[in-house]
């Protein structure tokens, strides 16, 4: 079984509602579709949804280098030997973890197809239990994400992600007013995404969010502060995690070294797929730090590929992956039953992908063939 050609898909995602989150708006979400074909016939899908304040990359930007460089690399390769697959896309470009996650995932797709097998079961095999998903909240009024949390409850969740560090000084008055309405019934969870900026504001905010009984802080500070960590760390018993400051082994050897905090998000788009985050996610384990699979809003194909993800490692506690009850339109099916996810036994990653729906969505598209 060979790659023989490619199909990359620029489309956007409509959002039922506007994502508000410390650095940007978003009104839609571009991604990136990418479609596998082998020289027996086989389809496997994957996806890209770079973040330039994340990822450094664009959407345009992850259509070129999969057109030139990615995918020249790996054409005529088995998609099974995703070892050799990434050696090949590393040195190929550096970095570009969004446009590897594409490949990667539409990888263990096709390889899940050929062996009539859940990516989960390639993986090692699956926990028992479905995973579930906290409702994450975009930073709005305090009264507006009152009434949210209300009806979150109502639906069936059983813990909140709040984000935070908007700049406007109601950050505790956010949390504040949430946990006065939905009491101690559901867990909240902070995320700043670096909203904070420095150690300092961090170690204030943190202070300040004691009385509400928070689940973890995530990334109150700059990715690239990572010493600073340890400052936030001397102030506070609540768990920490980080986030947009571990991309690769290195970054996540600095925190096992430091001990400065206690978790840390993982994400496909960031590191480059299934098959380097599940190597994150062992070292993270030999480190005593524990993971959270985290989302991009991805569609049902690369959230498909998380859950996959988390079902096989011991050492993910958490998954964030719901980017799917966030569209108007998707082209996948992953079922959410709130607030659990059902990942299924059919082969590979388990969706199916609407073509129509995705001509629907499409802005460009373009071939690559060996």
């Amino acid at each position: 079984m060979k790659i023989a050609r490619a199909t990359i898909t620029l489309i956007d995602l409509p959002l039922l509602e506007p994502f508000v989150v410390s650095y940007a708006s978003y009104a839609s979400m571009p991604s990136v579709i990418l479609t596998l074909e082998t020289d027996d016939g086989l389809v496997g899908y994957g996806e890209s949804v770079p973040d330039g304040h994340i990822t450094g990359e664009t959407p345009t930007g992850v259509v070129e280098a999969l057109k030139t460089e990615l995918l020249p690399a790996v054409l005529g390769m088995d998609p099974q030997d995703i070892t050799a697959i990434h050696q090949r896309l590393n040195a190929a470009l550096k970095g570009c973890g969004a446009a590897k996650a594409a490949i990667d995932i539409a990888c263990w797709d096709l390889a899940g197809k050929a062996a009539g097998r859940p990516i989960y079961s390639l993986l090692g095999g699956r926990r028992p239990e479905q995973p579930t998903i906290a409702r994450v909240m975009s930073i709005l009024a305090p009264e507006v994400l009152a009434e949210q949390a209300i009806h979150a409850k109502h639906e069936g969740y059983r813990h909140l992600k709040m984000k935070l560090g908007g700049g406007d000084g109601q950050d505790i008055e956010r949390v504040r007013a949430v946990r006065a309405a939905i009491g101690n019934d559901l867990g909240i969870r902070v995320d700043a995404n670096q909203g904070w900026a420095d150690p300092a504001m961090a170690r204030t905010m943190i202070r300040a969010l004691e009385p509400f009984d928070v689940d973890w802080v995530e990334q109150p500070i700059l990715a690239d502060d990572v010493d600073g960590f340890r400052l936030v760390r001397q102030d506070t018993g609540m768990r920490l995690m980080a986030d947009e400051a571990v991309v690769d082994a290195q970054d996540l050897a600095h925190f096992v070294r430091d001990r400065s905090v206690d978790m840390v998000n993982l994400k496909l788009m960031k590191s480059g797929g299934i098959t380097p985050c599940h190597r994150l996610a062992t070292q993270a384990e030999l480190g005593g730090l524990k993971v959270q699979i985290g989302s991009m809003l991805e569609t049902s194909i690369a959230s498909s590929a998380g859950f996959h993800l988390a079902l096989s490692h011991p050492n993910i506690v958490s998954t964030e992956l719901s980017g799917p009850l966030r569209f108007a339109k998707e082209p996948g099916n992953l079922k959410y039953v709130i607030p659990d996810v059902h990942i299924t036994e059919k082969p590979g990653l388990g969706v199916d992908v609407d073509l129509e729906v995705l001509a629907e969505l499409t802005i460009s598209e373009c071939e690559v063939s060996a």
